[in-house]
């Protein structure tokens, strides 16, 4: 929880409130439903709770503004966004139910009124988003696939609307199968979160 507060020193108290109920609660699901490595538990806060957060270091989400979390499974990154843009709408899709029903029952505990989860697959799923967040393990290519339609067309924040993709490693090889015509950034999450398990963590931001 330390590292939490370290980065983002102006939470109000009733987020501080719920980042700290975070790892209990998750405890409490992962007995019944494997969400979380149950060995990486110990790092909780900095492998899934920061990683999450990673977004809010590179824009700015206005109130109002809609975001889908394509494939959330327990709720990662859209429960700790959720917390921290709290006048944000929040939807998190996964085609696993137990997973959906999990992240339900931690965002009812943490009172989140911002979050919306639905147990759907990506390709039958329909609304409509400014923002598209995947932590999920899928290609670049599929996420285009999947999430463009799900895409609006105006703009609400000052960075236009778009997909930011959670990613790792050496991305040259999936990067090529990324269409020619398609804007995509890439921001070092190790430029922002000194500890070296985010040296190789990037966002990968594909422009609607």
């Amino acid at each position: 929880m330390e590292i939490i507060l370290r980065y983002f020193p102006g939470l109000m108290p009733v987020q501080k409130a719920q980042f700290g109920q975070l790892l209990a609660l998750y405890e409490a699901e992962n007995a019944a439903v494997n969400l979380i490595s149950r060995k990486d538990m110990g790092s909780f806060y900095l492998h899934h709770v920061l990683h999450s957060l990673a977004p809010a270091r590179f824009v700015r989400w206005p109130p109002a503004c809609e975001v889908l979390d394509l494939g959330t499974g327990g709720g990662f990154p859209l429960i700790p966004l959720a917390i921290l843009f709290p006048e944000v709408q929040f939807t998190g899709i996964d085609g696993t139910g137990k997973k959906v029903r999990a992240a339900q029952r931690i965002a009812e505990a943490l009172s989140l009124q911002n979050v919306r989860l639905v147990h759907a697959r990506a390709e039958e799923f329909r609304g409509q988003f400014h923002f598209i967040v995947s932590r999920a393990v899928c290609t670049l290519d599929a996420l285009i696939r999947y999430g463009s339609p799900l895409l609006r067309k105006k703009n609400l924040a000052a960075l236009p609307n778009g997909i930011i993709a959670y990613k790792g490693g050496d991305l040259k090889e999936e990067l090529t199968l990324v269409g020619k015509g398609q804007y995509i950034e890439i921001w070092p999450i190790g430029d922002h979160f000194s500890e070296t398990c985010f040296e190789e963590k990037v966002l990968v931001y594909l422009q609607h």
